[in-house]
């Protein structure tokens, strides 16, 4: 539908909807495009106010619609009065048109107006992220850096996960301001990506050497960097965190993991007892493991080779340095079949420990349990991020030194085009953000992940006092 290019009278909006093969849904369809085009907003009015007159008043989800032609082009008046009709008309909104609102208005001179219909929201519902950026964007907008950022401590107290399109807004907005608390709030925000492993993307990497280098007063200075092997920064010669855990934080770690995971009411867990019991019984009498390999899982690592085949690589590959390998399979791999080849399965049984649990168990327990009971040494070859299990985890701490284990012992095999993988080596010092106070070492990667990523980026930058 090409919706007309000025206001038209009832009689011509009849007609269009008399022509329209679904006249039911005619006013739908027409603001759709409406909103596609971005139509002046004198169109869309003329067909609301026909429609109001030919039926008394006009559906909510039609409301919505034009409301969003409105938040679209900015048209501020128009959307206190939608706001208005709606708030007499409807009780409560959805959480769409309340973060319409919202947008709409924090984008407008009267953006304390969003704030007002943010605690309204609050009344009934947890606020959706989109609501609190927009009010976040709203005060940082207009320096209001207090507000700014008690919005985003309430909003993590709720459990909303910020956007990292917003967390560096924090660091444009406050560029060159000046002032203590506002300096550990932004510290704030890199210790939550330090926390929560995450890398920031270039852009965002650049408004925070940016924001650094332009404090008051604070002789930042940063710059990009690879670390060497050893840990060492090139740029400031500091040694970053080791990423190897104490025995005290592994034993804590392996204690939690045993308790929370793999006997707790982990609901990722498919398998059963008895058969967890005849696992650790088995671990138990062949300990210690080198590496522990997710068979199923690496098995698909090459869609064109036999699953078997791809296994067979890697567990060569693996066994070069005579490693002790566990093996997690599963028992329809000993059946003689197109996928799994019963001398090549009996050929790679040579060369490291199998373990075959049911078809339909869980992998994840088994490989952490192997993994952990095997040693500090001991490291795990799987594709998949195990994030469920972290989840599982009841405590920050424990949370933490998961994913730095994680992060130290994991081998991700990538495909190559020969028959050898390569690994991702694990790194001996620790690839998250980190600081001493008077330096800052922020990893980074070229583009935004929206998935969480177990790929550990080699660019760093660097920041620290001259």
């Amino acid at each position: 539908v090409q919706p007309p290019e000025k206001p038209l009278q009832a009689e011509e909006w009849d007609k269009l909807r008399e022509d329209f093969q679904s006249p039911e849904i005619f006013e739908e369809v027409m603001l759709n495009s409406m909103i596609r085009c971005n139509s002046p907003i004198d169109v869309a009015k003329s067909l609301l106010t026909h429609l109001a007159k030919r039926n008394g008043d006009i559906a909510y989800n039609i409301l919505v619609k034009y409301l969003t032609l409105c938040v679209q082009q900015g048209q501020v008046s128009e959307i206190h009065d939608v706001y208005d009709i709606m708030k007499a008309r409807f009780k409560i909104l959805e959480s769409g048109a309340y973060s319409l609102l919202i947008r709409g208005l924090g984008n407008s001179n009267q953006w304390r107006m969003a704030l007002t219909v943010l605690e309204e929201v609050k009344k009934i519902m947890i606020p959706s992220r989109t609501c609190y950026e927009s009010c976040i964007k709203a005060a940082s907008r207009h320096q209001e850096m207090k507000l700014a950022f008690e919005l985003y401590s309430e909003m993590l107290a709720k459990d909303v996960v910020p956007t990292l399109h917003v967390l560096q807004s924090f660091f444009d907005f406050s560029r060159g301001m000046k002032g203590a608390e506002l300096q550990k709030e932004l510290f704030g925000v890199l210790l939550y990506l330090r926390e929560n492993q995450i890398y920031p993307h270039r852009t965002f990497m650049r408004s925070i050497k940016l924001w650094f280098e332009s404090l008051p007063g604070g002789n930042w200075r940063g710059r990009l960097t690879k670390i060497k092997d050893s840990g060492q920064c090139p740029v400031c010669n500091h040694q970053l965190e080791d990423s190897n855990l104490t025995e005290e934080e592994y034993s804590h770690l392996s204690e939690r993991i045993i308790k929370d995971v793999i006997h707790g009411t982990d609901t990722f867990r498919k398998t059963n007892p008895e058969e967890l019991e005849a696992f650790q019984t088995f671990v138990e009498s062949r300990l210690p493991f080198d590496i522990v390999i997710d068979g199923l899982n690496v098995s698909h690592i090459k869609s064109r080779k036999m699953q078997c085949e791809n296994l067979f690589d890697a567990v060569n590959c693996l066994a070069k340095k005579n490693a002790r390998l566990l093996v997690l399979g599963r028992k329809h791999m000993l059946t003689n079949s197109s996928n799994w080849k019963r001398e090549i399965m009996k050929e790679m049984q040579s060369k490291a420990d199998f373990f075959f649990a049911e078809n339909i168990s869980e992998d994840d327990p088994f490989l952490l349990y192997a993994t952990l009971r095997s040693g500090k040494h001991c490291r795990f070859v799987s594709r998949d991020f195990l994030r469920d299990h972290k989840a599982c985890l009841s405590d920050s701490l424990t949370r933490h030194l998961f994913r730095k284990w994680q992060r130290g012992h994991q081998i991700v095999l990538k495909k190559m085009f020969s028959l050898c993988f390569s690994q991702q080596p694990a790194f001996r010092y620790d690839c998250v953000v980190q600081t001493t106070g008077d330096t800052w070492h922020i990893p980074y990667k070229d583009v935004f992940e929206e998935k969480y990523s177990y790929k550990i980026p080699r660019k760093w930058l660097c920041i620290h006092q001259k």
